[in-house]
């Protein structure tokens, strides 16, 4: 038996099936934007663990912050005894608000919990209770923000109830048939049919979809939904969980639309690979809850603000918002290559900002039928030539590309080989 038979036998043995898994390799090391499984076979990684790995594999700088903060405290519990990374963050994350005025940021673990905290302090500033979401979106696993996606299967079916006061709006993505016109007309019947403004205390978008298929949201949406929320004494959150730290070619998603949020959740690449998520909000509103009603027992862990303080610091460094546009357009040249050539798999639709780019596996060229079996012969395919790539979409036909930031152009071009060959061995 090989050591990748043996493991998985033992996590079926050990691990429900409720968690999945991707691919049938198991990691034994990883460096910048390459992993070597337990059979010692390298990969180009062009998934980046989720978008959390925008600076790489342990990047040297982080790797060394965390080694330099183990060597002090690893947990105190922020809400015991406080600690100054964890204050230091904060005001770097303050900062880079994108938004005017003071800002406030607190910590916690996980991106859902970014999310979920993010609507108790918008309750809890507005004295209102309900939430606006949109379809496909998602934004974690709790009940709440399970409640909050926008797409049942595999995160909803099993789990009702789901809490209430939770309302979706169609998002505006011109394939599958919705305009900007239809999500603000869905918007006013949702306020004439099911809940009045005075009782929403926000709305909350991702500026760029991610499980639900790479799609930005559209300016002119982005800067209605903002007039609605001032008219309306409405919050608007930005869910910048997977979008956020230089992945679009700037700080935050949201930047692109030159709207300014409420309150950010964030999380993912914010600390290089350590848990780590949080929210910043305009001083105002994140003090709207009392003493107490915030917080967690990991939240703002001192090794993960560590790890955080020197991301922010490689993002500076070495330029990576500028980077993202480079690897973004790189990229688009080649998949619009692959597009034109007639022994592979049909492709479409090739978008996204800065380096968050996917594409759509289609049934013929110069149509729009999505092909989700096609798309899983893809991943199987270029696994077996070394590249290790993830399917989205609410369709499941969207291959997403998250590769680190920090790669070469040597290792992007490879992966981008890889990729080709994929499209092209797995055309039935």
């Amino acid at each position: 038996m090989t050591v990748t038979r043996d493991l998985v036998q033992r996590r079926a043995e050990a691990v429900p099936r409720g968690v999945g898994t991707a691919h049938p390799i198991f990691a034994a090391r990883a460096e910048n934007a390459e992993i070597w499984d337990a059979e010692g076979r390298r990969f180009v990684d062009f998934a980046g663990g989720i978008a959390v790995l925008n600076v790489g594999h342990r990047h040297p700088k982080v790797m060394a912050a965390v080694e330099k903060q183990l060597a002090l405290y690893t947990h105190t519990a922020f809400q015991v005894t406080a600690y100054e990374p964890y204050i230091a963050l904060a005001e770097r994350l303050n900062a880079l608000a994108p938004f005017p005025g003071p800002a406030k940021t607190i910590l916690f673990t996980t991106g859902a919990e970014a999310v979920e905290n993010a609507v108790k302090i918008a309750r809890a500033a507005t004295g209102r209770s309900g939430i606006v979401t949109f379809s496909g979106a998602f934004h974690g696993r709790t009940l709440l923000t399970m409640a909050m996606t926008g797409k049942v299967l595999p995160y909803k079916r099993k789990f009702a109830p789901l809490p209430n006061e939770i309302y979706h709006l169609p998002f505006p993505v011109s394939q599958h048939g919705v305009t900007v016109e239809d999500s603000l007309r869905a918007l006013e019947l949702l306020f004439r049919a099911d809940i009045e403004p005075g009782r929403v205390a926000a709305i909350v978008i991702e500026p760029v979809q991610g499980e639900g298929g790479f799609y930005p949201a559209p300016p002119e949406l982005l800067r209605a939904l903002r007039r609605i929320c001032d008219e309306q004494g409405i919050l608007l959150i930005a869910d910048e969980v997977q979008t956020g730290f230089a992945r679009t070619g700037r700080m935050f998603g949201i930047e692109h639309s030159g709207v300014a949020p409420d309150l950010i959740s964030i999380a993912k690449s914010l600390a290089g690979g350590f848990p780590l998520s949080g929210v910043i909000g305009r001083a105002a509103i994140m003090d709207a809850v009392e003493p107490g009603g915030l917080g967690g027992t990991y939240g703002g862990n001192p090794m993960a603000c560590a790890a955080a303080l020197a991301v922010l610091d490689v993002i500076a460094e070495e330029k990576l918002l500028a980077r993202a546009d480079e690897m973004g357009a790189r990229i688009k040249t080649r998949l619009k290559a692959i597009a034109a050539r007639n022994d592979s798999i049909p492709i479409a639709a090739i978008r996204g900002p800065g380096a968050m780019i996917a594409f759509d596996i289609v049934k013929e060229r110069g149509a729009y039928e999505p092909d989700a079996n096609a798309t899983r012969r893809v991943a199987a395919a270029a696994l077996e030539h070394g590249l290790i790539l993830l399917s989205c979409g609410v369709h499941g036909n969207a291959i997403r590309i998250l590769v680190p930031l920090t790669a070469s152009d040597t290792l992007l071009d490879d992966g981008m080989d890889r990729l080709e060959q994929a499209l092209v061995s797995a055309r039935l």
